[in-house]
């Protein structure tokens, strides 16, 4: 039996996953739950992730599978592969939700089940046959850990926390949100490396919620948008200016960068803007943003003119944390 029927029997649920609220919104978790540490984490975050496989038929499919707390999970699959590696954003994605039974997830589309866990998304019909097995897969962007050039200002490394207002170091010698940077910049690339935590309960702006304000005028979005649809509001997204093309947010826990070539709006002499500021976004190495027209700055920091301005990393009270972080003028 083919396995292509899977793809108009899975559910076709178009509602988002999470609630979206402004940015300037902080929305508690239900019962405090809120992990920085795999380790701590539990069996939802096992089992959680990304999977990819060639299923019957030779059809490849990835899939993400999304925990939302109390063993209740969300799966996304993916025709051709995860984003970012295969699957086409103009295919429809396929969507059904399960729980946890013993150590694995469950989940039903009418006479197929799907069962994730031990590293595994197995497709099942009805009478138990395997159909296709996908495999977990924790995908490393390629620009983490990049080194900075020769004539890069590095603002973070790890040693210290001087470079910014309201610095502090972690007692892992990471940077945590809320701070800004002393250095102003004008046209720069910058490149950055985050981690957002594990919160299963919570939803929509609480879920690891910060920003990175380019020239303190522009929000890239910080969230955990793991299976999301990707708004302008969720991660990679310029918060109220531009949706990213593809969402490449990986799962919460995981290192991700951001990688921004940037450049000011411009003035003539008598103060008047003249061209918009740019921007293309590199989120874990694709490109998300191409050449982005910022016709106007973002909602919660500074306000658009003709100076620079450093860089912004939101705080929201969560415990987003930030590494690797250098600027090359232009």
């Amino acid at each position: 039996m083919s396995i292509r029927p899977l793809t108009s029997l899975l559910l076709t649920a178009s509602l988002s996953l999470f609630c979206a609220t402004s940015a300037t919104a902080f929305l508690a978790d239900q019962d405090g739950q809120t992990f920085t540490d795999p380790a701590t984490a539990g069996q939802d975050f096992t089992v959680q992730g990304e999977y990819v496989g060639v299923v019957e038929g030779g059809d490849t499919w990835g899939a993400q599978v999304i925990a939302l707390g109390d063993g209740k999970f969300r799966c996304v699959g993916y025709p051709g592969g995860l984003p970012g590696d295969g699957y086409n954003p103009k295919d429809t994605k396929k969507e059904t939700d399960g729980s946890l039974s013993g150590k694995v997830a469950e989940f039903k589309a009418d006479e197929y089940k799907l069962v994730a866990g031990d590293g595994k998304l197995k497709i099942m019909s009805s009478s138990g046959e395997i159909l296709g097995t996908l495999t977990q897969v924790k995908r490393e962007s390629p620009t983490l850990g990049l080194k900075p050039p020769a004539g890069a200002i590095v603002q973070f490394d790890g040693t210290t926390a001087e470079n910014f207002e309201n610095g502090k170091l972690t007692d892992d010698k990471l940077l945590a949100a809320d701070c800004a940077s002393k250095e102003k910049f004008g046209d720069h690339t910058l490149h950055i490396e985050f981690r957002t935590p594990f919160r299963p309960l919570a939803r929509g702006q609480a879920r690891g919620n910060s920003g990175v304000y380019i020239q303190s005028r522009y929000e890239l979005q910080v969230l955990d948008s793991f299976g999301l649809s990707g708004e302008n509001n969720e991660c990679g997204g310029i918060y109220t200016v531009a949706k990213p093309s593809v969402n490449m947010c990986y799962p919460p826990l995981s290192w991700q960068s951001y990688d921004i070539d940037f450049t000011a709006a411009k003035y003539d002499a008598a103060g008047k803007k003249i061209q918009n500021a740019r921007a293309t976004i590199k989120h874990n190495g694709v490109t998300i943003h191409d050449q982005v027209d910022l016709k106007d700055g973002t909602p919660g920091r500074e306000p658009e003119r003709n100076t620079p301005a450093g860089l912004y990393l939101q705080g929201h009270g969560n415990p987003v944390v930030y590494r690797n972080i250098w600027v090359v003028k232009r």
